[in-house]
Parts: structure tokens; C-alpha cells; sequence
């Protein structure tokens, strides 16, 4: 297989919220994408658990959630078009985040990526990150998790790419 086609199949999913961390990923894995070519994978989980607590607003709450990922998605393709021609996807579900992007990655083989940035609190990167990152080998995630650290300026984060 050429170069090109190598890199046209290669895909970096991020996880798309309204933290800071979900901009890091995104500026690491859109100005990779930039140099080496590929496409970015953005995935917004609708987490479903609240939902059957309030009876009779379930719909409006799930229409809200989707409103809103929408919005989330809508801005983080605004800042990546800023960047470049830069090809991507975007996916919206609805469940356990961690179940979601384990769905996602087994449902695409191209993705071979998964772009993280850890939190820059005292607490530690997050939860996902340490879900991911500790896994053992049988439960692993069949891509290479890349974590950005989320301390990093976007220069520094453009440099590294």
C-alpha cells in the first residue's frame, strides 16, 4: 500500500466535551492529521444514565443532550477547519462514555489512535485517562492511547505534531 493510502486509513478519535483537556486533544490530533494526513474522529457521548431518574422529561432531556453535543461538535470543527483542510468525521451516541469509545474503535478499524489530554488538576489526568492508560493487556484497547499533557500551550502542542 502507498504512503497516501497508509495515511488517508489512519484516524485519531477524540472525545469530544466542553473541558479544556477535549481542546488539547483536539489541537494535537488536527495538526497531526495536517502534517501526516489521515482524518479526526470526533465523538460526543450522550451519558443516558440520568435520564430514567426524571419520568416524563426523559425526551426533552435526550433532545436537550443532543442540542448540546451538537453544539459542542459544531465548535470544535470550527477550530479545526481554522487549522487546515483537514478531513473528519464526527459521531454522536448515547450511553456509557467508556462503553461508547470501546464500540467505536471495534466498529472502525481505521481508527488506530485515541487522542486524550490529561487534566491539569491536582487530582490526576482523570478518569479516562486512568481507565485507558492501566488497562491490562487482555482488556486494552486495540489502538495506541496518546496522552497530551494538558499543561501544554497549543504551541507546544503544534511543535510536538
Amino acid at each position: 500500500m502507498a504512503e497516501s493510502e497508509q495515511s488517508s486509513k489512519r484516524k485519531f478519535l477524540v472525545v469530544i466535551d466542553d473541558t479544556p483537556e477535549s481542546d488539547r486533544a483536539i489541537t494535537f490530533a488536527a495538526n497531526r492529521v495536517h502534517r501526516v494526513g489521515g482524518t479526526v474522529v470526533l465523538l460526543a457521548v450522550i451519558e443516558t444514565q440520568d435520564f430514567a431518574q426524571f419520568l416524563g422529561v426523559e425526551e426533552v432531556m435526550r433532545a436537550e443532550a443532543r442540542e448540546n453535543a451538537e453544539r459542542l461538535l459544531d465548535a470544535r470543527l470550527a477550530r479545526i477547519s481554522a487549522i487546515g483542510d483537514i478531513r473528519t468525521e464526527t459521531v454522536i451516541r448515547e450511553g456509557d462514555l467508556r462503553e461508547e469509545i470501546e464500540k467505536v474503535v471495534a466498529a472502525d478499524s481505521g481508527i488506530g489512535i485515541l487522542v486524550l489530554a490529561a487534566s491539569s488538576a491536582k487530582e490526576g489526568p482523570g478518569q479516562l485517562i486512568t481507565d485507558f492508560a492501566t488497562r491490562a493487556a487482555t482488556s486494552a484497547l486495540p489502538v495506541i492511547v496518546t496522552i497530551i499533557p494538558g499543561t501544554m500551550s497549543d504551541d507546544e502542542i503544534i511543535a510536538a505534531t
